[in-house]
């Protein structure tokens, strides 16, 4: 089954998966296959494709031989064979052969091979008949949880120093934020996971802003963090850009601490250029719609 489940990107969960069986049959190992595979489903895990299993049997007779599917525990203890089966209806995820004689020829390998196949195609579409496909949600009961990609160079930026900036994200989401850099080379994966949603949206959002990079000709929603003799600072994605006085209205503004803009408050703005320093400038008055424009008075 280890063949179907989802990388860690698509499912973040550990899973544990256990098949109790009361008594050792033919088969009983493949029924926990099969059983599995449709706890799997049934549980939400969007796996790759069903999974079904299926034990073979062999009576040989000089050069007679007989294959048996789905074999029972007698037929297991007096056969010569015991050949059992996992996969899909296109590939075989994963097989186990016991025998009982000096060894088998390539023709009853390959026999019980394509048998094995069309009892394993039969039993997947009893279990499709059951459950047709995996749950598209989770239980109510399990945690949620969430995965992005950042670059290996922003993990600093999300744990800040000594932890502080990911205890901070942990204490006001109420989200539990972990960073896994082992995956790949390219990329860090960071979980988020909480019975709340909201939580895991406020944390992914706030990781995202800390992550991102501000892009030279990209228009943002920013937030006035400062107002200076000659313009305002506007954060975006955490970081600090200046939209000058003459960049934010096409009308002259003669005081900006007078003016109508205040922090805290939210302005569209565009990127102008960020130089070699990482210094970001930004314009407001480019994105004015003509309206806008001519409604400005000629000085204010």
């Amino acid at each position: 089954l280890a063949a179907a489940v989802p990388s860690q990107d698509l499912f973040p969960y550990v899973i544990r998966l256990e098949s109790n069986i009361t008594e050792s049959n033919g088969s009983s190992s493949m029924a926990s296959v099969c059983g599995g595979c449709l706890s799997l489903m049934d549980a939400g895990v969007p796996i790759k494709t069903p999974i079904s299993g299926i034990a073979m049997g062999l009576i040989l007779e000089g050069s007679d031989y007989m294959i048996l599917s789905d074999i029972l525990g007698a037929e297991d203890a007096l056969g010569d064979m015991d050949l059992k089966i996992a996969g899909s209806s296109e590939a075989i995820t994963a097989f186990q052969m016991d025998i009982k004689v000096e060894g088998i020829t390539p023709e009853i390998l390959k026999a019980a091979l394509a048998q094995a196949k069309d009892g394993r195609v039969h039993i997947l579409n009893k279990m499709l008949e059951a459950c047709p496909k995996a749950r598209t949600e989770l239980s109510v009961y399990a945690p949620k949880i969430r995965t992005i990609r950042i670059h290996p160079s922003k993990i600093g930026i999300v744990i800040g120093p000594g932890g502080k900036q990911i205890r901070e994200i942990t204490d006001t989401t109420g989200a539990e934020v972990n960073i896994d850099d082992s995956v790949s080379e390219e990329y860090a994966i960071v979980s988020f996971s909480s019975v709340d949603a909201k939580a895991i949206d406020d944390a992914e959002k706030w990781v995202v802003n800390l992550t991102s990079d501000v892009e030279i000709g990209k228009t943002y929603q920013g937030k006035i963090v400062s107002i200076v003799a000659f313009g305002v600072f506007v954060e975006i994605f955490s970081k600090q850009g200046l939209c000058h006085i003459s960049e934010l209205d096409h009308g002259r503004i003669e005081d900006m601490f007078s003016s109508d803009f205040k922090e805290g408050q939210i302005i569209e703005v565009k990127v102008l250029d960020i130089n070699d320093r990482g210094q970001i400038r930004l314009s407001r008055k480019i994105l004015l719609s003509k309206e806008e424009r001519e409604a400005q008075p000629a000085s204010s």
